[in-house]
This record gives structure tokens, C-alpha cells and sequence, in this order.
């Protein structure tokens, strides 16, 4: 059973040790993440000089199950953009917030506009606006 879904910005949190990593990382037991947040980490990796090879391995070595972005997952996503298109949330988190609907868990991000949407599952927090948690 999956216990929480990673938003990109939780699994960058891990990668740069960054506050509310040791969050994430009471989470990565039976944690998962997008395919679509998965390539969210590796572009944002490469935005900041960084090596997508590293990052890729990194995640690797943590066991997180990388869930693949089908047809499913797409309608899902899109069902999704009247409630958070208000709130200015990207494909990423969209993706992210459908794919903890679909397992029926909690997502685990940074991104507070994320956590401002009615949905039928938790949205926890990785750390405060003030970076702390």
C-alpha cells in the first residue's frame, strides 16, 4: 500500500537537504512519485546547474516507484484543473494531486497553494512558508 505521494519539490527537498526533508523521509518506506514530477525533478536539477544523471541515481538508490503517467492518470489531471486553476497550479502538481486521489494517500509537498484545494485526500506540508517545518 502507498502511504504518500512526492510532489517534485518534496523529492528536491531530499536531493538538496533542504527543511522538511527528514518529512520526506519517514515517508519513502512505500512512497511514489509521478513520472510527470519525476521528469519535474530532473529539469529542475538541470535548471540549477545540476547533473540529471546525479538526481536520477539519487532516486534510484531511495526505492521510490516511479508511476507511469497513462490515460488514466491524464483525464484524472484534467478533471482536476477546474478546482486548482484558481489557485495556479501547473500540469506537475495537478498530476501529483490526481495521482494521491487515484491511490487514495496523502502527497507530501512544499507548494502551499497545493494544500489551499477541497480534495478528498490530505495535503501535508513539508515546511512552513518561512522555510521551516
Amino acid at each position: 500500500m502507498t502511504s504518500a505521494v512526492l510532489d517534485a519539490s518534496a523529492v528536491i527537498a531530499m536531493l538538496r537537504s533542504e527543511p522538511g526533508a527528514d518529512i520526506v523521509e519517514k515517508a519513502l518506506s512505500d512512497a511514489v512519485i509521478s513520472a510527470v514530477n519525476y521528469s519535474e525533478v530532473l529539469k529542475k536539477t538541470i535548471e540549477r546547474g545540476g547533473a540529471s544523471e546525479a538526481a536520477a541515481s539519487f532516486i534510484r538508490g531511495l526505492t521510490i516507484a516511479v508511476i507511469p503517467f497513462d490515460e488514466s492518470s491524464a483525464e484524472a489531471s484534467a478533471a482536476l484543473y477546474p478546482q486548482t486553476m484558481q489557485h495556479g497550479l501547473s500540469f506537475a502538481d495537478r498530476a501529483c494531486l490526481a495521482l494521491g486521489i487515484q491511490r487514495n494517500c496523502k502527497v507530501l509537498t512544499s507548494e502551499r497553494r497545493m494544500g489551499l484545494v477541497a480534495l478528498p485526500i490530505k495535503v501535508k506540508l513539508i515546511r512552513n512558508h518561512d522555510g521551516k517545518h
